[in-house]
């Protein structure tokens, strides 16, 4: 085929993904009351991770923590419309990704060898596997101690906190998206070794520099400005550095 027909086939991949994605994101708009409650789920003391923490505290301090109340309010007239209208398309995203995924392959493969096709069904599926994991992470550790810690947290007795559903949605939405898409060093690692251009050696020797360029990262990609969830997004993205080390290590042929 021409150059003008690969992207009439390349446009037609396109509005799949679109038509499907938005057709994921209204059945998401429907079905509102089990997609907040999981969305608000992290803000009451009975989540999941608090249970853990609270198991953890009585086993090594002999006391366990004490039960939270953050008051979530609305502060626009339609800012809970469009927050719902927003997180909707966030979980059509989310739902519609493997036939995005499936789509993408369906255009790349035809263009590739044997060997190279074997090469993009591990990056896939390795990629896949990491995102998940990153948003299954940012769900039940980083965002629930963000949100305790900052959401609890008070410069004086006489201070409440009221937290806006804009902020703590956008704060989620944002943190989940992030270390899904950082889990994805390890993947990107592996494929530059690969093809060579990225060696062990070299990123043990650049270690140091790699951990600036990690906090840089991590206060970008952070939503909120404090340095303890600085430092949780910071710690994830360091350990992912150092198994992608060993993810390159056993790449590269000796």
């Amino acid at each position: 085929m021409s150059f003008w027909e690969h992207l009439d086939v390349l446009r037609a991949f396109i509005i799949r993904i679109v038509v499907v994605w938005l057709l994921c994101s209204v059945v998401a708009f429907f079905f509102k009351e089990q997609v907040f409650s999981i969305i608000m789920a992290p803000k009451d003391s009975g989540f999941i991770t608090y249970r853990w923490l609270e198991l953890v505290s009585r086993h090594i301090a002999g006391t366990g923590l004490s039960d939270f109340s953050v008051q979530i309010i609305n502060t626009g007239l339609a800012q809970q419309f469009m927050l719902h209208i927003k997180a909707s398309f966030f979980v059509g995203l989310l739902v519609s990704a493997p036939y995005a995924i499936y789509q993408v392959l369906c255009f790349i493969l035809p263009a590739l060898y044997d060997n190279e096709r074997r090469g993009l069904y591990r990056a896939v599926a390795g990629g896949s596997v990491m995102f998940v994991i990153g948003l299954l992470f940012s769900y039940f550790v980083v965002f629930p101690l963000t949100f305790r810690f900052l959401g609890t947290y008070q410069v004086s007795a006489d201070l409440q906190n009221l937290i806006s559903i804009q902020s703590y949605i956008d704060t989620m939405l944002s943190l989940t998206l992030s270390l899904g898409i950082v889990f994805e060093v390890p993947v990107v690692c592996w494929l530059l070794a690969q093809t060579g251009l990225l060696k062990p050696r070299m990123m043990s020797r650049y270690r140091r520099h790699a951990v600036v360029v990690i906090l840089i990262v991590a206060a970008i990609i952070t939503p909120t400005q404090d340095v303890f969830t600085l430092l949780i997004v910071s710690l994830p993205i360091w350990l992912l550095y150092e198994a992608s080390i060993w993810v390159v290590r056993l790449q590269t042929k000796p």
